[in-house]
């Protein structure tokens, strides 16, 4: 009990409590009026797509629960930023701010706060980014691509992946519905020499089978190599275990939102494996699930800085600054993404390339409100 007075009464004033509580519950009142908002109209805009494609209550109500924990955590800067800006230019109006600077106070003490409400928000952030919303975006996605764009991939073609090491597959055409591939090949090299090349007609993935990766083939003809040996033998049908999945080829659009971090993980390595060329974009979604949360420490340094002076124009100004920051922070965000995915960016510097360009600024501003 002493070590948690002590901690109240050096740590956290009554004064710091009231800063946090302003600065979280303006960060979560802004979050359900926005996302309010944004159901309404999403619902609005596909209330007909729904009805034409029969989309079950349950499942839509399903969807929203899944879609507003989605882009609260998508746009979380977003709303700690103008969250920072719309109460501290409250409490600087009414001469709040001017008071506690009176009383002694220094502005590094009254960041103390604003650190505090942005480290719970990071936290929570991480752990729905990281955890919940994955989960949840299996469900969201698959009903997006049943009921609202209708163009879940069901076919793949010219599928050539390693499947373990020094095995190559190749499957011409995949049939997603009946989970069925026509000219299927299997190529084994052992010290950069093929060993066995197999072929078989069609391809079945067992659904019911207890193990995964289980696989069917039919008309099967296999060549084994040995020197200058070779045996060839033929089968109606094989029951073959292939380190490989449907939806390893059947890739729905925004994949890598469904995986935790630890399933991100090994989806990565198992792609580089086997010797993937579209790992980047997994990359950068895993180091963005770091770099995301900690912008709410640069963006509340940011916002209080621009915010805790009394200025003639009211909140305005601020406000308008911050959005425009706001907007500028995102827009750095998709560029640098992009530029990952498609150039020869690194995924970890394209991540946390917007949080390098806004801590400078932070750091600035900190620095000319310090005087």
């Amino acid at each position: 009990m002493n070590v948690i007075r002590y901690l109240r009464r050096n740590l956290f004033s009554r004064l710091d409590r009231y800063i946090i509580g302003k600065f979280l519950g303006t960060y979560f009142f802004s979050i359900i009026l926005i996302i309010s908002i944004a159901v309404v109209f999403d619902f609005s805009e596909h209330s007909d797509k729904f009805t034409m494609n029969h989309a079950p209550v349950l499942k839509l109500a399903e969807y929203y629960a899944n879609f507003i924990p989605f882009y609260s955590n998508l746009f979380s800067a977003l709303f700690v930023f103008i969250s920072v800006i719309f109460f501290t230019s409250k409490l600087a109006d009414n001469s709040e701010i001017i008071a506690m600077m009176s009383s002694g106070m220094s502005f590094a003490r009254l960041m103390r706060p604003y650190m505090v409400s942005a480290l719970v928000i990071a936290a929570l952030s991480f752990w729905l980014g990281s955890d919940v919303i994955p989960r949840g975006s299996v469900s969201r996605i698959d009903f997006e691509a049943r009921y609202k764009s209708r163009r879940k991939p069901q076919v793949a073609e010219h599928v050539q992946l390693q499947v373990d090491t020094g095995v190559i597959a190749y499957i011409d055409f995949f049939d997603g519905q009946r989970k069925r591939g026509e000219r299927f090949t299997l190529d084994k090299f052992q010290n950069k020499s093929l060993v066995s090349h197999l072929t078989a007609q069609s391809i079945i993935y067992d659904t019911l089978a207890d193990e995964r990766y289980h696989w069917k083939l039919l008309q099967v003809k296999i060549r084994t190599l040995a020197g200058l040996r070779e045996e060839i033998t033929t089968h109606t049908s094989i029951d073959s275990v292939i380190i490989m999945e449907p939806k390893d080829f059947l890739m729905t659009q925004n994949y890598q939102q469904t995986l935790t971090n630890s399933e991100l993980l090994d989806y990565i390595e198992r792609q580089r494996l086997r010797g993937s060329g579209n790992v980047k974009v997994y990359e950068v979604e895993y180091h963005k699930r770091f770099a995301d949360p900690f912008a709410a420490f640069i963006l509340s340094a940011i916002g209080l800085s621009l915010s805790f002076r009394k200025r003639k124009g009211g909140m305005g100004g601020s406000l308008g600054l911050g959005l425009a920051l706001s907007a500028i922070y995102i827009m750095l965000q998709t560029l640098s993404s992009t530029f990952a995915i498609n150039s020869d960016w690194p995924p970890p510097i394209a991540a946390w390339f917007p949080n390098m360009v806004f801590a400078i600024v932070a750091a600035m501003l900190y620095r000319k409100s310090l005087r």
